[in-house]
């Protein structure tokens, strides 16, 4: 199968340049002007750019948390995927007390119906001799990550003496550790204070995880890092504090590298406060407008590596069904905390926002170029993660995953455009300009417009080698 593209105008992290491009079969196969080749289909990208399909390092789906389950799975939450312009997503392995085999075989059969690329981090959330002796096995699974916590006491976090042990193991095995950075004791504290005092209404998840934690647990993650001489990506940066450790880490060389995610850049405690605040719970929480501009700023300035989008969506009512593929379904959601903050599910929507709603916010009015929106949603995920040039490039050879984007079509945007398995969308209304007009999985067309292309099973597991630390 043969399909050529002519006359777009290509963007690469590097580049910006008109050509044509040749796909064969799965892959880039030509990139040049005026290529003039027998084709089985011819498109014409006349005004079009083509980008490298998104990669997006950082989503949960099909995860269980508090009584009930996040409510994309793997075939809705990368269909949404796709009509963002995402064709490639990893997400987390729970860890059982079995073991790591265990523990990927039972993510791996959630993911056979995978709708695009995709690919997995490994929780470590337990630490012990058994467990550190097995952790160099998850390479030869294909998974080069580990993430620890250093919040979430008594449930997913690890003392800091295990952290850096691990930091040394995946220093001798070529993998990379990432970190939520969060200080939990300080949060429980402020937690079980919140509570005796009657305070139970959203905007006291953002208070009681005061973003000072997340600025010292980032630079204490620093520390480490540079002690066992070993790279920390730092999950969904959300601080301008954040910033200012990863900047202060790198220029002394530290392998320190920082994630954002688009709430951090819009979004702030205020937004907890209103009558459906639940809306805006994630972990960690918005901040203020002061921090989005820092965040904006260490996009612009080179400070930040990538962009994710740590989707993680429950519905905002879930006693109530959505028709979702012609089906009524309705999954427990945030309406389980609607008493107590602590019990509102964390998480929120953004696998299909996360492209379109950076080009009109970042790209188009000036925050960052196109060539840095393609480098922090593409190009350095798949470096980062041991998937380049497979993935996040326009190479002759590469994998070809192709956005067609418009950069003059205007969408209304919301909850009715998306295709995320949920009840709302954090960016009802916004009107965005610059959208996915065709999406290609390895040279499958799976998104045209409106339709729907893909189909479950289509996706396939990406085993990854050691990344670059960028």
């Amino acid at each position: 199968m043969k399909t050529l593209i002519k006359n777009g105008t290509l963007i690469t992290a590097f580049d910006t340049f008109q050509s044509d491009i040749l796909i064969e079969d799965e892959t880039i196969a030509r990139i040049g002007l005026n290529l003039t080749i027998d084709s089985d289909q011819l498109i014409d990208a006349s005004g079009k750019l083509i980008l490298p399909g998104g990669v997006d390092p950082h989503v949960h789906l099909d995860l269980p948390m508090f009584g009930t389950v996040s409510s994309d799975d793997h075939y809705t939450g990368h269909k949404a995927a796709a009509f963002g312009g995402t064709t490639t997503a990893m997400d987390f392995v729970v860890l059982e007390k079995e073991d790591f085999q265990h523990s990927v075989d039972l993510w791996m059969r959630k993911a056979e119906k995978a709708a695009i690329d995709y690919s997995f981090h490994m929780n470590l959330t337990q630490f012990n001799e058994k467990i550190a002796k097995e952790i160099p096995s998850l390479m030869k699974m294909g998974i080069q990550t580990l993430k620890v916590f250093t919040a979430y006491n008594g449930r997913l976090r690890i003392d800091d003496g295990s952290i850096f042990k691990a930091l040394q193991i995946a220093k001798g095995n070529g993998m990379l550790v990432m970190a939520h950075c969060e200080n939990g004791d300080v949060i429980d504290t402020l937690v079980g204070q919140a509570l005796a005092a009657g305070h139970t209404s959203p905007e006291w998840h953002a208070l009681t995880r005061p973003a000072w934690g997340a600025v010292e647990s980032t630079l204490r993650m620093a520390a480490m890092a540079e002690q066992a001489d070993s790279p920390v990506y730092i999950v969904h940066m959300n601080a301008g504090g954040e910033v200012d450790m990863l900047k202060y880490a790198r220029e002394r060389g530290v392998q320190l590298m920082g994630e954002t995610c688009p709430q951090y850049l819009f979004f702030t405690v205020e937004h907890l406060r209103r009558s459906d605040g639940s809306k805006w719970i994630c972990s960690p929480p918005m901040r203020t407008e002061k921090d989005n501009a820092r965040l904006w700023e260490g996009l612009s300035d080179g400070i930040l590596q990538t962009i994710g989008t740590d989707h993680c969506p429950f519905y905002f009512d879930g006693t109530r069904p959505i028709v979702y593929e012609g089906s009524e379904i309705a999954i427990p959601g945030k309406e389980l905390g609607r008493d107590d903050f602590t019990k509102i599910p964390n998480g929120l929507p953004g696998i299909q926002d996360r492209l379109p709603v950076l080009w009109t916010q970042g790209v188009a009015t000036g925050k960052i170029s196109a060539n840095q929106f393609v480098e922090l949603t593409s190009t350095n995920p798949a470096k980062i993660f041991g998937l380049y040039p497979r993935k996040g490039s326009l190479l002759v050879g590469a994998d070809a995953d192709l956005v067609i984007w418009d950069p003059q079509k205007i969408v209304k945007y919301g909850v009715a455009q998306s295709h995320q398995r949920t009840d709302y969308n954090l960016y009802e209304g916004w009107e965005l300009k610059g959208y996915p007009e065709k999406v290609f999985l390895r040279g499958k067309m799976i998104v045209d417009g409106d339709q729907w292309l893909g189909k479950s099973g289509d996706g396939k597991f990406l085993k990854r080698s050691e990344g670059e630390v960028l």
